[in-house]
Formats: C-alpha cells, sequence, structure tokens
C-alpha cells in the first residue's frame, strides 16, 4: 500500500506544522543551533525505525522541513502503509544542518505517532483476517488530529467511521434517553423513523442498542447498521442470527472494550464491523529515530552578537 495525502489531510498536515514550529521556536527560534551551527553548515540524516511496523506520516514530515528551508531535500525510500523491520531506512534528508536539526524533533513526533496509529491498526486488522469483520476507527482522537489519525488508520489497513458528527448519524444512548423523555416515551424504531425523515439524501443512519430486544426494535426500522454496545460473544451471535432472519441488509457493529485478544473472537461471531477507540486514543508512539550520516562544515561558528542570523534559527514566521 502507498498512500498519499489527501487536500484536506494535507490542510490538516498544514495547520498542525504551523502550530508545532510555534511551540518549538516562539519569538526566539532555535537558540542551540544558533551558538553552535554555523549558517551555511550542511548534513544529511537516515529515517529509520528501530521496531517493526507500519509507517504513516513520511509526507508530513517531509511537509515539516519544507515549510521553513526549501533547500532540504527528502529522499523516501518507502511509503505510507509499508511494513517496517527494524533498521528500514524510511528516508535520507539534506540540506542546511540548522534546519535539519531544527525539523527533527517535530518530524518524528508526526512519524512517531501517525505510525503507532498504524501499526496497532495493522495488528487489529491481522486478528480478523478469514472473517467477514472490517476494523473501523472512531472519534476518539486529540483534537486538530482526527483528520490524520483517520489517514494513519487507513495506513494500517482499517477503515474510517465517519469523519465528525456532520456526515453521519448515530443514534447513541443519551439520544435516545432524551428523546423518548421529550417525545413521550417513543420507541427506538420510531428514532431512527425520526431520523431518516430529516437526513441529508445518502447520510447513513446508525443505532446503538445494548439488549437484544433494543436490537429487535430497532431492525423493525432497518437503520444502514446498528451498533452493538459492550455485547459479550455469546450476545452478539444471538444478535447476528436474529439480524439475519429479520433484515439481512443491516450490518452490525460490535464496539466496546474490544482488544487485541478478544477481537478475533469476536470478528468471529459474524459482525461486519468492530469499532475500537484504543486506535487513535491508546495507540504507542513507533520508534523512529535520525541516524546523522554526516555533516560539511563550511563557515565559522557564528558570533552570539551577530544580529543577521539566518531565519530558520530565529523563526521570525512563527511569531
Amino acid at each position: 500500500m502507498d498512500l498519499n495525502l489527501s487536500d484536506p489531510e494535507r490542510i490538516a498536515a498544514e495547520k498542525l506544522i504551523e502550530l508545532a514550529l510555534a511551540e518549538d521556536l516562539q519569538d526566539m527560534g532555535d537558540l542551540t543551533c544558533r551558538a553552535l551551527i554555523g549558517e551555511d553548515d550542511r548534513g544529511e540524516v537516515q529515517v529509520v525505525a528501530r521496531q517493526r511496523g507500519v509507517l504513516a506520516g513520511a509526507p508530513v514530515a517531509e511537509m515539516v522541513f519544507a515549510r521553513f528551508d526549501s533547500e532540504v531535500r527528502w529522499q523516501g525510500h518507502v511509503g505510507d502503509g509499508s511494513r517496517l523491520e527494524a533498521g528500514t531506512v524510511v528516508a535520507n534528508v539534506s540540506g542546511p544542518l540548522r534546519s535539519l536539526l531544527i525539523g527533527e524533533r517535530t518530524a518524528l513526533n508526526f512519524l512517531a505517532h501517525l505510525s503507532g496509529v498504524a501499526s496497532l491498526t495493522g495488528r487489529f486488522v491481522n486478528a480478523v483476517v478469514g472473517t467477514p469483520a472490517k476494523i473501523f476507527d472512531t472519534r476518539k482522537t486529540l483534537p486538530g488530529y482526527r483528520v490524520l489519525d483517520k489517514y494513519a488508520v487507513r495506513a494500517g489497513g482499517g477503515t474510517n467511521h465517519r469523519r465528525g458528527l456532520y456526515d453521519g448519524i448515530l443514534i447513541k444512548d443519551n439520544h435516545l434517553a432524551n428523546w423518548a423523555e421529550s417525545a413521550g416515551g417513543h420507541t427506538i424504531a420510531e428514532a431512527i423513523r425520526q431520523a431518516r425523515r430529516s437526513a441529508p439524501d445518502g447520510i447513513p443512519i446508525e443505532v446503538e442498542v445494548d439488549t437484544i430486544e433494543q436490537l429487535a426494535d430497532a431492525l423493525t426500522a432497518a437503520p444502514d447498521i446498528v451498533l452493538l454496545d459492550n455485547m459479550d460473544s455469546s450476545t452478539l451471535r444471538q444478535a447476528v442470527e436474529l439480524r439475519n432472519r429479520v433484515a439481512p441488509q443491516v450490518q452490525l457493529e460490535a464496539s466496546g472494550g474490544v482488544t487485541l485478544q478478544k477481537v478475533t473472537e469476536t470478528a468471529a461471531t459474524g459482525v461486519e464491523r468492530i469499532s475500537v477507540g484504543a486506535l487513535t486514543h491508546s495507540a504507542p508512539a513507533l520508534d523512529l529515530g535520525f541516524d546523522w550520516k554526516g555533516h560539511v562544515s563550511t563557515t565559522h561558528l557564528p558570533n552570539p552578537a551577530e544580529t543577521d542570523l539566518n531565519r530558520e534559527c530565529r523563526g521570525d514566521d512563527f511569531r
């Protein structure tokens, strides 16, 4: 698999990169490189995986350097979605040494996080091979990161759930409780029909249920998807059997407490969808590093009193 960023994903990346560099540079820039690194010094590094996993975020890391220095050259060797082994060289990066040092941590932060999401997703996807189930993400993402996190889920072989509240209807228990109270105790099926009457064309309708009895009620209104919340495997099998008899066109989604240890058993019940919040809210970072290949010094160390230090070390663009 070799992914490319879509326009919305690129825009999201640009916003996050801007924030990340502003956090690092403020009004002062990189004081360490100002003190120790010559303006004309150049270097080369290799971005290397330290452990097995799935790559995601390479285009974002490249964008980090492009944001403040057009002279940096990123030569990628593997694309997002690629399986990595410890020692895999992801990219060679060369250019002004100051820029390589300034961008190192920000680039690695994006790579490590997004590759961690892709890697954990890949483990879940591998665990359900041979079953009808697909692994879905959720909205449990850090603010600002949702678009890129969902990109990383796809890099790991997973499938995206709705992106937000604006592109799908998911009727959850709190919606039902408040709607039933205000509408005089109406049923789940009636809530589904009401949602369908108000939904824009093409918007999927999903409803959450906790019991087989609630599922039976929901199926009479034939939503697109029913989310089976925190059901054990025995109950999930009952749900699949009921759905197959009553409304075979409705997809079933298992959700709640799904772990790597349980996901294979969950998939074997016959559900089509398994949503896992941990893909994005609990994925450990993948260990990647910069291996320095050397640098070439072509100038004296800068005088701390100089006021014409290069723009990258001052961080003028990030005030």
